[in-house]
């Protein structure tokens, strides 16, 4: 079994290249398990030197934009995709032309190369709460209307009705997934709005001071690195059947203020040297977030099966579990 996972030399892509590579095996649309035997990683950047030393992966570094390209990444010997490349929220929204290549351009060259491909390949989209905008409801759930008022959110809008409209036809076995904001994200902090909600843990747990942007007040829908790729597992098993007319699924994302995030960090029972968190509002920021979910709550993905987190302390420790013991 050939996999493809586009965005595969990001943060969320290497986590789940690697959980597939743990498990060794993937649930194809058979409906049985099959032996994955290539992982191709699919970016503009290459993965860290040495970080996968498994002969079954193997990194292509290229643009998601060039059509010819990924025809020959996604050929008719792929059997499943995870389309999570994207430029960010806030990247998107900056560059508009780049924005609508990447994220939406780039993901008609996936859609068209799997449909030309030998069989229906199974392709699982990384959608985003961006899709919701204006004055949304505290909490969001399977019937909230779906009115962006982002570029990025109208370009994951799109990118999910195009894998409900190319399933429909039988094009290819598609499935789109809602994500909530992903914490934590390790690293150097990307373009993305929400980077700030990884930040207020990361930076201090790495001995930096860190500066938030938003009010303490301030709440948002979030799930951590491990959830979130166990969705993304859960979510290429299912049986297209159960998915229903639409193939676009909502995380259920618990909610957490940033003040509360700051007293857990503040309060762990640890010997680590913590930066310190201060608050000062950008404007422009709180604008954004203030316009988000407070909370998701799916009944569809609970009736399925899909995991969700409930509190961040749980998502604190994963963190250090994970990246930095």
């Amino acid at each position: 079994m050939k996999v493809v996972i586009t965005g595969g030399g990001g943060f969320i892509g290497r986590k789940l290249a690697h959980r597939i590579l743990a498990l060794g095996q993937l649930t194809g649309g058979s409906g049985q398990k099959e032996n994955v035997t290539e992982i191709v990683l699919f970016d503009a950047v290459a993965p860290p030197d040495g970080e996968f030393s498994d002969d079954r992966v193997r990194a292509v570094v290229g643009d998601i934009t060039d059509a010819g390209l990924v025809a020959k990444v996604v050929d008719a010997g792929t059997d499943s995709v995870f389309h999570l490349a994207a430029v960010v929220s806030a990247g998107a929204e900056a560059d508009f032309d780049l924005g609508y290549r990447v994220n939406l351009d780039g993901t008609r060259n996936v859609l068209e190369a799997a449909r030309a491909a030998d069989g229906t390949l199974r392709v699982v989209f990384a959608s985003s709460l961006a899709v919701y905008g204006g004055e949304v409801p505290e909490t969001v759930g399977d019937l909230t209307p779906i009115t962006p008022e982002t570029s990025y959110g109208a370009q994951k809008v799109m990118g999910e009705y195009l894998i409900t409209d190319y399933s429909r036809k039988g094009y290819i076995d598609g499935r789109a997934m809602r994500l909530p904001t992903i914490v934590v994200r390790p690293g150097k902090p990307n373009k993305a709005a929400s980077g700030f909600a990884s930040g207020i843990i990361r930076e201090p747990l790495n001995g930096f001071d860190m500066v938030c942007p938003v009010t303490p007040e301030s709440r948002m829908a979030i799930m951590s690195p491990r959830t979130v790729v166990d969705c993304f597992m859960h979510m290429h098993g299912l049986d297209a059947a159960k998915l229903g007319a639409s193939r676009a699924i909502l995380l259920s994302g618990f909610s957490v203020s940033m003040g509360d995030t700051a007293a857990a960090v503040n309060g762990l029972d640890t010997n680590r040297t913590r930066g310190k968190i201060t608050f000062e509002v950008d404007p422009a920021t709180q604008a954004i977030v203030d316009g988000w979910p407070k909370t998701t709550f799916s009944d569809k993905a609970g009736t399925l099966g899909f995991p969700a987190d409930d509190n961040i302390a749980d998502v604190i420790n994963a963190y250090i579990e994970d990246e930095l013991d």
